[in-house]
């Protein structure tokens, strides 16, 4: 059983404004990406296996599992954060568990600690195979708020 989230998003409109920053990263939408999950506190972010997303051993590339590890935790932060700002990715550090053989990449963040301008969050990546998910890497990532600057070009 999921326990209930202990955040309140400052922004009631969060997710719509979340949609459509996601909607604007071009690396998400090289990678096809889907936003697939948001809550407070939370996000999920999936890819479906292409060739063009994998290293020689054709698993997914530890950059595609990098990237969707970060936007992920970077869109779990900004649930949280006030309707007039956008969030940036201080520092990221991630442990590859197990090789990112599936047919989907799967990214769940949550929030640890939102703070006033920093938020902790972890991100753990699963691939899916056959039905089954398989724990493959764990991001710990610090978001940063940047107040009074919303999304979109500088």
């Amino acid at each position: 059983m999921k326990e209930p989230t202990k955040f309140q998003p400052q922004d009631p409109a969060y997710q719509n404004r979340i949609q459509n920053s996601f909607a604007a990263q071009g690396l998400m939408l090289h990678l096809g990406a889907k936003l697939t999950s948001l809550g407070p506190g939370e996000a999920e972010i999936r890819v479906p296996f292409r060739l063009e997303l994998t290293q020689q051993h054709q698993f997914f590339h530890a950059g595609v599992t990098g990237a969707i590890g970060d936007t992920a935790c970077g869109y779990a932060a900004y649930t949280l954060m006030p309707a007039d700002s956008s969030v940036l990715t201080v520092e990221y550090k991630m442990n590859l568990l197990a090789p990112a053989d599936g047919e989907e990449l799967i990214a769940r963040a949550r929030v640890v600690r939102a703070g006033k301008t920093l938020t902790v969050c972890l991100a753990d990546v699963l691939v899916r195979k056959v039905g089954a998910e398989k724990h493959c890497a764990t991001m710990l990532a610090t978001i940063m708020c940047m107040a009074g600057r919303t999304d979109g070009p500088r």
